[in-house]
Order: C-alpha cells, then sequence, then structure tokens
C-alpha cells in the first residue's frame, strides 16, 4: 500500500525542469495452486518504485528507483532533469508543445474495497475442482489455479495534478491432460492466459470456474476420441475465447502508433498499417465496429487516466469495416499529427509508458448463436487459442485451438481435435459474415501481452461476441 508520507515527499519534489511527474507503483501477486490434489507452494511477488519525469526545453528524461524517500525521490527527478536537459537538441518531439495533463481523479476497480478469501479458502476450493476432474484414469493431470494480483498507483505533476488508482485483478485457471495410447489431449478453461478480469470473488462465476473440474476433464476425454480436424475451405465460427487471440494479433498490434511509426521494428516488428490509411482503409467488412474501451466493466485493462495521465475515454478505431484512428498515446499522437486514444501504459514503476493496447472490444451485432450456427452449411466452430504465429508486419497468421467441432447443414456435429486456421489480416476481417448479439459476448483478458526494449509485459482485456468468417482456410494438426 503506498503510504501517504510517499505521496507527501513525491509532492514537495523540486526541479528546474519546466515539467515533471511521479509514478508510483506498488504491486503484489499471489499464485495459489492445486495439481493432482497436491497443493503446490505460495508464490508471492512484492515490486514497489517510482518513475520519474522531467521535460526541459525540447527534451524528456526518465529516471526509476525503488527508494521511495524523499531523497531517494528527489535524486532520481534530478538524474531525469539532467537527461532531458542533455537530449533536448536531438528530441523528435519537441517536449514544449507537448499538452500536460490537467485533470485530477481516482480510480478503483469494482470489489477492490471487499476481502478476498484467505489461502486456505482458495485451496479448498482449487482443491474441490481438482478432485472432482479425476473422472477416468485417462486423465494424467488435472491442475486449478488462481493468480491474485492488486495494484495501487499514484501519479503527480508538478501543476499539482493527482491521479489515484487501483487494481483488483483475480485470473482462476483449470487444465485437465488426457493421455492414452501414446496420445495427449489437453483442455483448459480459457487457455493459459485469457480468464483475467478485475473484481473479486464473482470472477470465477464469469468463467464458469465452479464445475469446471469435472466439465473440462470430460472435454479432455471427447478430444482423445475425437477424429483429426479435416482440411480445406470452411466457414469458421469463433467464440469469444479465440476471437480474443485475433483481436488482439491482427487488429491491436498492427494499430499500435509507435509500431506504425517504427519503434518497434527491430523487436516486435512493424505493421501492414500506414499513417495515410486511417480514415480511408477498409480494415474489414461493414459489420467490424472495434473499439478501445477503458471504461468497459471489470474488464481486465479498466482504468480512468492511462500513465501518462491522460483522461481516458472509449473511442472507435475501426467503424463499420473503416479504420478510423490508431493506438497512440500523447506522445505518438504529436509525432503522427493524428489523434489517439489514452493508451500510454508501463508494465511497472521502472518502464516508461509506450503505445499499449488496452479493453480492445468488438462491438456486439444483431445474430444469435443459433442464427448463425442455422446460416452454415459446411463450417467449423473453434474455442480456446492453444497455439499461434503471425509474421512481422502482424498480416499473415495462423492460429490453432483446443476444439473444434463440425457445422453441417446449420447443425453442430461431430467433435474435432487440433483444430488450426490461417489467413492474412487485410483480407480475413473482410470475409467477416456475422457478428453475434450481446448474449453471445464475453470478456476475456490476458496478463502476458509483449512488447518494447526492455521487454513491457502488460494486462490486456477483450470482450467480443462469436463472429462468422466466410470461406478460411482450415486444416489439422499433425495426428
Amino acid at each position: 500500500m503506498i503510504q501517504e508520507s510517499v505521496t507527501r515527499a513525491a509532492s514537495a519534489l523540486r526541479s528546474t525542469a519546466d515539467f515533471w511527474s511521479v509514478r508510483i507503483v506498488d504491486e503484489r501477486i499471489d499464485q495459489h495452486a492445486v495439481r493432482n490434489d497436491v497443493v503446490q507452494p505460495l508464490s508471492t511477488t512484492r515490486d514497489r518504485g517510482a518513475m520519474l519525469v522531467a521535460w526541459a526545453g525540447a527534451g524528456a528524461g526518465y529516471a526509476a528507483s525503488p527508494d521511495l524517500s524523499a531523497s531517494g525521490l528527489q535524486a532520481a527527478l534530478d538524474v531525469a532533469t539532467q537527461r532531458a536537459q542533455a537530449c533536448a537538441a536531438a528530441s523528435l518531439v519537441d517536449h514544449r508543445q507537448m499538452l500536460r495533463p490537467v485533470e485530477s481523479g481516482r480510480y478503483e476497480s469494482p470489489g477492490a474495497q471487499a476481502p478476498l478469501p484467505d489461502r486456505n479458502e482458495w485451496l479448498a476450493r482449487l482443491a474441490h475442482e481438482c478432485a472432482a476432474a479425476r473422472i477416468d484414469e485417462r486423465i494424467v493431470e488435472r491442475i486449478a489455479g488462481v493468480t491474485l494480483t492488486r495494484i495501487e498507483q499514484t501519479f503527480i505533476t508538478s501543476d499539482g495534478v493527482r491521479v489515484d488508482q487501483r487494481f483488483n485483478l483475480v485470473m482462476p485457471q483449470f487444465t485437465a491432460v488426457a493421455h492414452a495410447a501414446g496420445d495427449t489431449q489437453v483442455r483448459t478453461l480459457g487457455g493459459d492466459y485469457g480468464t483475467l478480469a478485475q473484481g473479486g470473488i464473482e470472477v470465477l462465476a464469469r468463467y464458469r470456474f465452479d464445475g469446471a473440474g469435472e466439465r473440462i476433464a470430460d472435454e479432455a476425454l471427447q478430444l482423445l476420441a475425437a477424429p483429426n480436424c479435416p482440411s480445406g475451405p470452411r466457414d469458421l465460427l469463433l467464440m469469444p475465447d479465440q476471437m480474443m487471440l485475433q483481436i488482439h494479433e491482427s487488429i491491436g498490434h498492427p494499430l499500435e502508433l509507435d509500431r506504425i511509426l517504427g519503434d518497434e521494428r527491430n523487436f516486435a516488428g512493424s505493421s501492414f498499417i500506414r499513417r495515410e490509411d486511417f480514415g480511408t482503409y477498409r480494415y474489414g467488412s461493414p459489420l467490424l465496429n472495434v473499439t478501445f474501451d477503458p471504461g468497459y466493466a471489470a474488464e481486465a485493462a479498466t482504468y480512468a487516466f492511462d500513465d501518462d495521465g491522460t483522461r481516458a475515454h472509449k473511442a472507435y478505431l475501426i467503424r463499420d469495416g473503416v479504420l478510423e484512428r490508431p493506438l497512440g498515446g500523447a506522445l505518438s499522437q504529436q509525432r503522427a499529427g493524428l489523434p489517439g486514444v489514452a493508451n500510454s501504459r508501463a508494465s511497472g514503476w521502472n518502464r516508461p509508458p509506450i503505445d499499449r493496447m488496452a479493453n480492445l472490444n468488438i462491438e456486439p451485432g444483431s445474430s444469435s448463436l443459433d442464427e448463425m450456427i442455422a446460416g452454415i452449411e459446411r463450417g467449423i466452430m473453434m474455442r480456446t487459442n492453444t497455439s499461434w504465429s503471425i509474421d512481422d508486419h502482424r498480416n499473415k497468421f495462423q492460429f490453432g485451438c483446443e476444439w473444434g467441432q463440425l457445422i453441417e447443414n446449420g447443425t453442430l456435429t461431430q467433435v474435432v481435435r487440433q483444430p488450426n486456421y490461417r489467413g492474412i489480416s487485410a483480407n480475413f476481417w473482410r470475409s467477416l459474415a456475422a457478428v453475434g448479439n450481446e448474449e453471445t459476448r464475453r470478456v476475456y483478458g490476458t496478463s502476458m501481452c509483449g512488447k518494447g526494449e526492455p521487454m513491457q509485459i502488460v494486462r490486456v482485456g477483450h470482450a467480443s461476441p462469436a463472429c462468422v468468417f466466410s470461406n478460411v482456410d482450415v486444416f489439422g494438426g499433425a495426428r
């Protein structure tokens, strides 16, 4: 917990810089797990520190410190100021023209004040689901876990702006592994990383954790008995837990403005999108509407202000299939001369903010799940990502899923294993043929989005309905 003495010391900082800010972060992560009915050791991490930013003339300087004393914060600010002065002549952006944060405020995750269960209660829940998955001797591994993250963050500027934000995140997980005759199949609850959300104990109900043990184990056994996924062009019905990755990789990363400007080319690649595409480029069919929505309740990356202190608002990135604006924070907006969003985000106190996805969502359409299935003569439904690959321009991709089910003449039929599909982002979204209604929409989130040098791992949310894509190249994995 950030002590008030620390925030008083931050407010009393002094610098010859034209403007400065301090972002103080206190983060704790607890991981509880039960594997094959054996309680695993508690894993706990705690990380605290501050990032100091100074603007002097045209330049900007950064310095981070784990020393939250008055002298430690002042020493870091002095270093940031010296760096800002030293780089002023070579700055890509004239920071004298940058807009400063002007609004103070607060944000708390839903349930941030409510106490979570203690370790014994968590272990009892996990042990119950782990035992419930012991339904057949072919289930050779059962893992139930929950990761709890609590983050407190205070942002203070030399202009007197103060932003306090508190985040509670819960990520339940379950894995069942089935094995027989040399073959192994894995089924999980939302993938290895997809069930992250803000909130408290109610997050378990969102992802149907209670009862997951028996259900997931049974699905693993079904996959063990299933034939391999057939190959060839088919209509593809993607459920929200796979749509999450499709959005993330083929919309989110290509629209990050610093990547478009070339900042990531030597590490994570660039983008097939160009600056001049905004306002005219047909990204998808007219059914595609994509929003940046940091206010979506309880999603993994919901917040009120980004890490540069900019107030966050919902904005359309793609409307009726046409590209409108990038995922670019204040610095990238200044560089590119384009409107953006409040998505300057850092993975922790010792990293500067860069352009990142936050809550990136597809707006619901009008089709029910039954209507979408009934409208497919020859297709396949896929759930839950298990593998992915995408090129350096975030254009050509192939993804694999845990669960496939054929659709024949408007009816769900046989379960198939190792379903995969591939495509080109620029064409795939234009094949969008149906978008599910609000009832089909689900919220997923990950804590594992990596980008930047040095590496930054941040949490990201994706809400999506089920969606149908026409004539997609589908293929099965090796049996």
